[in-house]
């Protein structure tokens, strides 16, 4: 069974040289530094690495079952919350990292029967039937009989993962220079709710310009932009054990009330009803 853990590796081949269509392995008790050398095919044993960009040959699926990883790639950040998923497509830069300890399932899909599936990296909200197929399908061995009961669950498993709806925790991330300064110094100062005219006088644009700029880079307005980007940090603060209120201060609003209201808005539920049903 090709199941990580931190005492040792089980059935370990590097995924994308194995001869199956999918590749399941589970990752549970590891800490965010052994899981940054799975996410590159390295083994536990082979610590020591940071979360970098690079691509596999095969497409990725990964079911997060415990904390929250967040995941870079070009022109886009993605958070997946425990009992959810995200597919990077084969070939996609991308950059993984997570923290504290680590619950997840990889499902390593060969480009030959990736076309059901999306073209670019999204998250995916799961299914139960799904998220039992990926557990299941990672018990088999590497590489699992090509007749019999295996075929016809990784068959199942695809057409599962092929019907999955696209999530909505995306925050689309400018190509354009000009817009990166404004961008990582918004996420490194959420607190700060400066107007657009403010931002765009410290960029030297115009207003209209800069609004122009980030419709055309993200197909947001600048106002839903910045609630996308708060409603990310907050699910990264509120899994890693942060109280309500302080999440709400240190993005800036006037009180917690405020801040439960855009998340209400934004996922359907308070922050405490989300994340108990989700951690």
């Amino acid at each position: 069974m090709p199941l990580f853990s931190n005492d040792s590796p089980v059935d370990w081949e590097e995924p994308d040289l194995v001869p199956r269509p999918v590749v399941t392995l589970g990752a549970v008790g590891l800490d965010a530094t052994d899981w940054v050398d799975v996410d590159h095919g390295a083994t536990p044993s082979q610590q020591g690495r940071e979360a970098v960009f690079h691509a596999h040959r095969k497409g990725q699926f990964l079911l997060w079952m415990r904390g929250v990883l967040t995941c870079e790639v070009e022109g886009g950040f993605w958070l997946v919350p425990p009992g959810q998923g995200i597919w990077v497509s084969a070939g996609v830069q991308h950059r993984m990292e997570t923290a504290g300890r680590v619950e997840c399932y990889v499902v390593y899909v060969d480009p030959a029967v990736c076309g059901p599936l999306p073209a670019q990296c999204c998250t995916l909200a799961t299914t139960p039937l799904l998220r039992e197929l990926v557990i299941r399908s990672a018990a088999l061995p590497m590489r699992y009989a090509e007749e019999g009961m295996a075929p016809r669950l990784v068959a199942l498993l695809l057409d599962e993962l092929a019907l999955a709806p696209a999530g909505r925790l995306h925050l689309p991330m400018p190509a354009d220079g000009r817009l990166r300064p404004l961008v990582d110094w918004m996420m490194t100062h959420p607190a700060e709710r400066g107007s657009i005219e403010a931002c765009a006088g410290w960029m030297d644009l115009s207003a209209r310009t800069l609004s122009r700029l980030i419709a055309r880079e993200t197909g947001m307005s600048f106002g839903r932009w910045r609630r996308q980007l708060h409603l990310l940090l907050a699910l990264q603060w509120l899994a890693k054990g942060a109280a309500v209120q302080d999440v709400a201060e240190g993005l800036g609003y006037e009180n917690a009330s405020n801040f439960v209201v855009m998340f209400r808005k934004a996922l359907g539920e308070p922050p405490g009803r989300y994340l108990a049903t989700r951690c």
